[in-house]
């Protein structure tokens, strides 16, 4: 099984699926680590040798990928909160931020629908 940037590839897929599962890296990015190490886009994780995962790894470890990555987020999502800009607001109240509606979507962010009843009217006697 190959283990890069401590995450571990599922064998039995492409190697350009299974860097996907490292966080960070996409399709494209995952095309473009294949080619500079010189692998075959279809060649399977479990085919891959120890030379050629040392290739893909120092590739990789150029690049900013799972936990520094994940940090860098969340630094700069902490840096809009604490700035009171409008998308650090958005950010803290749980709505979306990049200017979609909400009021008939956005259920991800919202959570679940919170049903307010109505006022019950007064009989008459």
């Amino acid at each position: 099984m190959a283990r890069i940037a401590g995450i571990d590839l599922p064998k039995h897929k492409r190697g350009e699926i299974g860097l996907t599962y490292i966080y960070g890296v996409g399709r494209a990015q995952s095309q473009r680590i294949l080619t500079e190490a010189g692998i075959d886009f279809n060649k399977k994780v479990e085919e891959w040798n120890d030379d050629e995962l040392n290739k893909i790894r120092s590739v990789i470890n150029e690049m900013k990928v799972e936990g520094a990555l994940r940090s860098e987020v969340q630094l700069n999502i902490k840096r809009l909160v604490d700035i009171n800009c409008y998308r650090g607001i958005r950010h803290r109240s749980g709505l979306p931020v990049r200017g979609q509606r909400t009021k008939t979507n956005c259920r991800t962010r919202k959570g679940k629908r919170k049903t307010v009843a109505n006022k019950k009217k007064a009989t008459k006697v």
